[in-house]
């Protein structure tokens, strides 16, 4: 079972990055998956939740609006579009499948 993150980096504050997450060893469709953050010093927290065939989705409150998730079950890959970026949102970002498996986590970094 591995989940392996790409897409953070660094970007300026409004801008935009796609976060990807490509699943293995596990039937992928059969599992919600989810994004989750940490900044320094703070807990993780989840960003979004989204259910195996993609029909049930929910966000935390601080990126309604702002970031989507969406899945491709052909591709056992969960992106996150995260737009309009803050400061705030500065974080590693992780992605987990309910079978208890997580993502080695990629960094992200809104500055100007």
């Amino acid at each position: 079972v591995q989940l392996v993150e790409s897409g953070g980096g660094l970007v300026q504050p409004g801008g935009s990055l796609r976060l990807s997450c490509v699943a293995s060893g596990f039937t992928f469709s059969s599992y919600s998956m989810s994004w989750y953050r940490q900044a320094p010093g703070k807990e993780r927290e989840r960003v979004a939740r989204i259910s195996g065939d993609g029909t049930r989705i929910n966000y935390f409150d601080s990126v309604k609006g702002r970031f989507t998730i969406s899945r491709d079950n052909a591709k056992n890959t969960v992106y996150l579009q995260m737009n309009s970026l803050k400061p705030e949102d500065t974080a590693v970002y992780y992605c987990y499948a309910t079978n208890g498996a997580w993502g080695q986590g990629t960094q992200v970094t809104v500055s100007s």
